[in-house]
């Protein structure tokens, strides 16, 4: 059945297969979305999810075996890359080495025919808007990984395409340039006003510069959303265990009078209650458990465990602790390293108010 994409979308995927002869489950199974003039808009999933396919099926490297590929209402699906308003950006650069900073921006412009004199305008522009205006004669071999990344970006927003396609373009980074470059993204995506489509393995680059975000699973759709409606209300056990950091803990519902209380690690926890008793699972976000010294007097509602080992993160403490049969992770503040050590007995609570549930 064809899906009409929503009205004044930039670009939509409108039930898009692909199966790769070599492979017999599809790398994407019926995926259908739309993006939307502007929007910052991320595909999130691990390795093997679909994500890179979409982003080739999306520049025209990929035909779709079925379903179509729509760009401001026309069907683009069978037109080849170099015809479509699309450019992209790649995880290694791809510079032309001989080719000075300036010259690699003008490419694309000298292939549409551009004049000399106004692609050199137009190249000083793109390369003012990534702060790389001063480097324009040099090499690229003379530049550091992050300036590298911004001559690519520099190149593919020179021509203002309606789309730009970014393939995983801070992996090469290190922790504080690819730092750097999201709030580079973020400001210049708002100055363009252009639609960018991001896609990444790493949950705090999609949650941190996304207007929505596409989480893939086996070729599959997961959950699509804002960012804080994925962290904050997954819709699957996949979705909270890999957008942000969840326990997934079993959980039965027993009868308490009217209604029926949880039951975690045999301790009744009444901050959630159900109708029936059935058993599942519950997502609880690693900020949302308390880890205290045992004769700190918590109270009931808390279990019995043994610091496994505490890793220092700066500003915070993953702590792994040994609750009988289970394993559970906390983030708490720094501040408390004097208080926790490996081998010690704790007292572990959850703030549930913003737990998930997932029944089997």
């Amino acid at each position: 059945m064809i899906r009409q994409p929503v009205q004044g979308s930039v670009l939509s995927l409108d039930n898009v297969d692909k199966t790769y002869s070599r492979f017999a489950k599809p790398a994407l199974d019926r995926v259908s979305f739309d993006v939307a003039p502007g929007e910052f808009f991320s595909i999130l999933g691990p390795s093997g999810s679909g994500k890179t396919t979409i982003l080739r099926t999306i520049a025209g490297f990929e035909k779709p075996d079925r379903g179509r590929v729509m760009m401001a209402g026309e069907d683009v699906s069978h037109i080849p890359p170099n015809r479509r308003d699309v450019r992209t950006v790649f995880q290694s650069y791809a510079l032309f080495p001989h080719m000075t900073v300036s010259e690699n921006v003008q490419y694309p412009l000298r292939m549409q025919g551009m004049g000399k004199a106004e692609r050199l305008i137009e190249a000083g522009k793109a390369l003012e808007l990534v702060e790389m205006g001063s480097f324009a004669v040099r090499l690229p071999h003379e530049l550091s990984g992050g300036q590298r990344q911004r001559v690519a970006l520099a190149r593919a927003i020179v021509s203002r395409p309606k789309i730009l396609l970014l393939d995983e373009p801070l992996g090469a980074l290190d922790l504080r340039l690819r730092q750097q470059m999201q709030h580079t993204l973020v400001s210049l995506q708002k100055e363009l006003q252009m639609a960018f489509v991001y896609v990444t393995h790493d949950q705090s680059e999609a949650l941190s510069m996304s207007n929505r975000v596409l989480v893939m699973r086996e070729g599959r759709i997961a959950q699509l959303g804002k960012p804080q409606d994925l962290y904050f209300e997954p819709k699957s056990e996949f979705v909270a265990r890999f957008v942000g950091n969840s326990n997934m803990l079993p959980i039965d519902f027993v009868r308490d009078g009217e209604t029926c209380v949880a039951m975690i690690g045999g301790v009744r926890f009444p901050g959630i209650v159900e109708n029936e008793p059935r058993s599942g699972k519950v997502a609880v976000r690693y900020d949302d458990v308390t880890v205290d010294a045992a004769d700190d007097g918590v109270g009931a509602d808390a279990l019995d465990g043994i610091v496994e080992n505490v890793l220092f993160l700066g500003t915070n403490l993953e702590v792994n602790v040994r609750c009988g049969d289970l394993t559970i992770m906390s983030s708490i503040p720094a501040t408390q390293t004097a208080r926790l050590a490996s081998g010690q007995p704790v007292r572990v609570g959850f703030n549930l108010s913003r737990a998930q549930v997932f029944h089997v």
